[in-house]
């Protein structure tokens, strides 16, 4: 990839050569254009789509391009510097430790914990619920902790996308990219059904599909039509697309309110628990538990969201860290005493799986109480979806800044500072899934991708501390990767042994010594790279083990979930060979005079 220096004028929108006839121009001196033009140049300026006769060249050479994208690799000042002329207009810092905390609150609380716990608790793990949810907090904790360095030494709107982009390469960051647009279209979506199902349940408790629209000819699972849960999409979104500070002082005067009805939640459960509500506590095993957990973790998401607020972040170094390492640390509690307030509240034969709290309360008799438990839930999922949608909105720019989508979806508009183009792609995307979809078909699908995201963010970070291009010796590059594949391989046979019904002790301790023996060779490696301000403890021992347990959670998940998700990632690598290769191909082989100039200016 052509490595392309840092301008010294970050502020000023600048012109491409691509948009621009004239390289030499002054861009003082050049029009200001609309920001709501559409046309095919600014879909397609790529010099491959330029005409039919072009594209059909582009495509001739196929396989060189998909070789040189798959190893190519992007910088940091790429990444922060490069990209962002793409979007014309720069996004505003305008946040700080206090907001990203909230924000990250408002975010996770509401996106899982008043979703998919009924759900859950009812079908696999029962009362142990509370032991799911301390399985996948741990586990979320380990990828905070990685994305928190990345998001302090490259604080740029992509987040995962360019933290893979820059240590794995432009293939891998591509797949991560299409499920970060996956998981950010199911999550919305999710969220979307959830928000009518416990509105619905405040009016009648008995059916909260009653608003629902139903299809007999659709197959289960899509049969269940829901307007409501569009509106409120887009309601939203909308109030996202306004403004980021303006989202962030609302979401922080609703988190504050849903805080203040959790305590009341956690404390009424506890009042009203019954210790016989807790028998049988493992009524599926242990196998019950871990497929929850994996299911749960969608509880947790909401943080990544928030790493990609960094580029908006007043002070990164210090913000960040603050902000995700803490709010997720109180998160793992909260969420362990609400489940628990739950199954001890009503056994989890009767939990209702879709408005769980709620419902709960009327079973115990505080009917009046039930509306107070749906405000909240509604409060938290809305939150959710604004911050979510910042996340979203910011993660489609990135993508669209380095040309895998058309970088028109990458623009910010100059006076809200948001990039309004990329929230409205995965708004109509979400709204039209959360249209058909119901929620047990979103969150199996959601949690895959989720978990391989974070399993590829560990894996970066270790190439990131031990894998620096030509400063690594030849014997230590093989040394590292024969240990990741063993780190791999290991966690592997770990989660095959345990889905295969194995339960002696012997193959587990096996695995685990080849575990231990990969993360050991890794460790005795000199570190080539240091964190500056802020690193993950414990390197290589806590990105190892994150790794382990994302694979672990990963397979425990149903094949139906990985069939949806084969089929998704087949469509994104279509994709990618018909338009983004050949467009990534062409930004990164664009002639270097042309760029020498535009980055000068």
């Amino acid at each position: 990839m052509t490595q392309i220096q840092p301008s010294t004028e970050t502020n000023q929108p600048l012109l491409y050569p691509h948009n621009n006839s004239n390289p030499t121009m002054d861009v003082q001196d050049s029009p200001r254009k609309s920001y709501w033009r559409c046309s095919k140049q600014d879909f397609f300026p790529e010099p491959s789509f330029k005409d039919l006769s072009s594209y059909r060249t582009a495509l001739s050479q196929i396989c060189p391009r998909l070789k040189d994208r798959l190893l190519s690799r992007s910088t940091e000042t790429h990444e922060l510097v490069t990209l962002r002329r793409e979007s014309e207009n720069p996004m505003k810092k305008c946040l700080t430790w206090w907001d990203l905390m909230w924000m990250s609150f408002g975010s996770v609380v509401g996106s899982g914990i008043f979703v998919i716990t009924g759900q859950e608790a009812r079908d696999n793990a029962g009362p142990a619920i509370v032991l799911s949810y301390a399985l996948s907090g741990f586990s979320a904790l380990l990828s905070v902790f990685c994305y928190t360095e990345f998001a302090v030494e490259i604080p740029v709107a992509g987040g995962s996308f360019s933290y893979l982009r820059v240590e794995l390469g432009d293939f891998i960051a591509y797949l991560a990219a299409g499920n970060i647009l996956l998981e950010a279209v199911i999550g919305a979506a999710g969220l979307g059904r959830s928000w009518s199902s416990y509105f619905a349940s405040m009016i009648n408790t008995k059916n909260p599909d009653f608003m629902r629209i139903k299809i007999d000819s659709f197959a289960e699972g899509f049969n269940l039509l829901d307007p409501l849960a569009v509106v409120v999409l887009l309601v939203a979104n909308s109030i996202a697309m306004s403004g980021t500070k303006r989202t962030s002082f609302l979401n922080w005067i609703a988190s504050i309110a849903t805080a203040f009805i959790i305590v009341f939640i956690i404390v009424v459960g506890l009042i009203h628990f019954k210790s016989s509500n807790l028998v049988p506590y493992f009524p599926k095993g242990a196998e019950g538990v871990f497929v929850s957990a994996a299911v749960v973790y969608w509880a947790y998401t909401g943080f990544d969201m928030v790493a990609t607020m960094a580029e908006e972040t007043k002070n990164p170094s210090r913000d960040i860290p603050i902000g995700l390492v803490g709010s997720m640390s109180i998160i793992t509690v909260v969420y362990c005493l609400m489940a628990l307030a739950l199954t001890g509240m009503v056994k989890y034969t009767e939990i209702d799986p879709n408005a769980a709290f709620s419902v709960a309360f009327a079973q115990i008799g505080m009917k009046w109480a039930t509306y107070l438990v749906s405000i909240c839930a509604l409060k938290g999922m809305t939150t959710s979806l604004m911050v979510g949608s910042l996340g979203q909105g910011r993660y489609t720019t990135q993508i669209a800044r380095s040309h895998m989508i058309p970088p028109w979806f990458a623009r910010v508009h100059p006076k809200t500072g948001t990039p309004i183009y990329a929230t409205l792609l995965t708004t109509i995307l979400s709204a039209i899934v959360a249209f058909f979809t119901s929620l047990d078909v979103l969150s199996s699908v959601f949690s895959i991708s989720t978990l391989l995201i974070f399993m590829l963010l560990a894996v970066a970070l270790l190439v990131r501390r031990y894998y620096v291009k030509d400063v690594i010796s030849k014997n230590d590059s093989v040394t590292f990767f024969v240990c990741l594949f063993t780190i791999a391989g290991s966690s592997i046979g770990v989660t095959a042994l345990w889905n295969s019904g194995v339960r002696g002790w012997i193959g587990y301790v096996v695995a685990s010594v080849i575990w231990c023996s990969g993360t050991l060779g890794i460790s005795l490696l000199p570190k080539n790279r240091v964190p500056k301000v802020w690193g993950v403890p414990l390197v290589p021992w806590l990105p190892s083990l994150s790794i382990a347990m994302n694979v672990f959670l990963l397979g425990s998940l149903d094949y139906k979930a990985f069939l949806r998700f084969i089929i998704c990632s087949a469509v994104m690598i279509l994709y990618y060979l018909i338009v983004g290769v050949h467009a990534t191909y062409d930004v990164a082989h664009q002639d270097p005079k042309e760029t020498e100039v535009e980055v000068g200016r």
